[in-house]
């Protein structure tokens, strides 16, 4: 017979104790006919150059990858356009903004976000020992750029910004960009999400790499998880001045970027595989300006979005929306007491969740 074990009384770190629960989009039962419309991935399945490359690089998962990644990091910056000194890669954006984070961030250093935002920013925030400063965003969804400079204290570290917004979509705009750089000192990081990048078709969405080159304190965050459509192998990247860099890739996790995803990133990035791969996004921002419209003419006013979701304020009514959506049959991702995100999917999803939102304006 096994002796129990006895109570843990190794306590955990205040900050670990109290953290919130990252809450990933819910996935269907096994065997239930949903649609999943709940995590802002990429629909379409990969390309099959793509999936060839992953074929090939599996047969060789006894090995352990290039602990740099040094090709792709070669790959990425030749299409980012910068020196490969300045691109730093890692397991998903998440997991290169908490690395961002330990390299500058001593216990107690504020760091200011805009909230509603990435939900895995306070976590992040917290696990790096810093202290979090969030700033509403607006009624319209957007970015309140002059009340997240006016947070800014000599405690200050970092401040985060997401363009365009997750979970509510607009995309900040290059003048209020640089008005708001203008304002934050230079020795405080100013991380620009860029995750949604490829969706965006704004002329106004300020070029973050120019933005980089002219302000030393700028760092991108990037991802191959929503365009490319690598959610399930987790590549992300940052793009930093070279010293940055260096701090980023030192805190890194050792051979953070499997064999398999790095392979898998580089034929994404070949010429052939870029056309195929924009021209699903070009078509995943067609369906986003299709179900943008029809919600407009059910009546629904919402936030402009330039990502792949659209953006539901509904307050206290989100899990009980968010309930009624999973009955008909479309999962959505409900953020209690505020809003749900929608995904743009599969035309029949889309249309699934239209009749959906009908039926919720019919009812108010």
């Amino acid at each position: 017979m096994t002796t129990p074990a006895e109570p843990l009384t190794v306590p955990l770190r205040a900050a670990v104790a109290a953290l919130p629960a990252y809450v990933p989009g819910a996935r269907p039962a096994p065997g239930a006919k949903l649609w999943k419309l709940s995590s802002n991935e990429n629909p379409y399945p990969p390309l099959p150059s793509v999936l060839e490359a992953i074929t090939r690089a599996a047969e060789q998962t006894n090995r352990y990858p290039d602990m740099f990644a040094t090709e792709l990091v070669e790959t990425l910056a030749a299409h980012v356009g910068v020196p490969a000194e300045q691109v730093v890669v890692g397991n998903g954006s998440v997991a290169v903004l908490g690395h961002v984070l330990q390299a500058v961030v001593e216990h107690g250093d504020e760091v200011v976000f805009p909230w509603r935002s990435f939900e895995a920013y306070p976590i992040a925030v917290a696990v790096a020992g810093g202290a979090a400063v969030t700033v509403p965003v607006r009624d319209d969804g957007r970015l309140d750029l002059p009340a997240m400079a006016a947070a800014v204290t000599p405690r200050t570290r970092v401040v985060m910004v997401c363009t365009p917004n997750n979970p509510t979509g607009p995309v900040v705009h290059a003048g209020e960009l640089e008005e708001f750089l203008a304002a934050v000192p230079r020795d405080v990081l100013v991380i620009v999400d860029e995750a949604y990048l490829e969706f965006v078709r704004d002329p106004q969405a300020p070029d973050g790499v120019d933005v980089l080159r002219r302000h030393a304190n700028v760092v991108l965050l990037r991802t191959l998880s929503k365009a490319y459509g690598l959610a399930g192998l987790r590549v992300g990247y940052a793009v930093a001045e070279p010293r940055l860099a260096a701090g980023i890739r030192a805190v890194s996790t050792p051979f953070g970027v499997s064999h398999v995803a790095q392979r898998a990133a580089i034929a994404s990035l070949e010429p052939t595989a870029q056309t195929e791969l924009l021209e699903r996004v070009s078509a995943l921002v067609a369906e986003r300006d299709r179900v943008t419209a029809a919600l407009r003419e059910q009546g629904w006013d919402l936030p402009g979005t330039h990502a792949n979701f659209v953006w539901f304020p509904l307050g206290d009514a989100t899990l009980e929306r968010a309930a009624e959506a999973s009955a008909a049959g479309v999962l959505v991702r409900p953020f209690a007491g505020d809003g749900l995100r929608v995904s743009i999917g599969e035309v029949e999803a889309n249309d699934a969740f239209l009749d959906v939102a009908a039926r919720w304006r019919s009812a108010l």
